[in-house]
């Protein structure tokens, strides 16, 4: 399992558009990939769980990646997250 922890930065929080977009890479992947906050969790592979988060600018979530190709999908996930949404934390 890997587990890597993000702070949001987009100041629109994760909207639809985004989300969206974390659905489709996510769904491409064979790992199950999980986004959590400080109260709750949803499965990047659906859409309303993860608007459901309401993740706001700012907000510290960890991203949980088990599975066969759990490497290759920390790498895709972390990439698209980094573009203009989130930054790492670092240990």
């Amino acid at each position: 399992m890997i587990k890597k922890e993000f702070i949001w930065i987009s100041e629109y929080g994760l909207h639809a558009r985004p989300a969206g977009k974390l659905v489709s890479i996510a769904s491409e992947l064979k790992s199950n990939i999980k986004l959590e906050t400080s109260d709750q969790s949803a499965d990047a592979k659906g859409l309303f769980g993860l608007m459901g988060l309401k993740l706001k600018k700012d907000e510290k979530f960890t991203l949980h990646i088990e599975g066969s190709d759990e490497s290759k999908a920390q790498k895709i996930i972390s990439e698209f997250l980094t573009e203009n949404l989130a930054r790492e934390v670092q240990a």
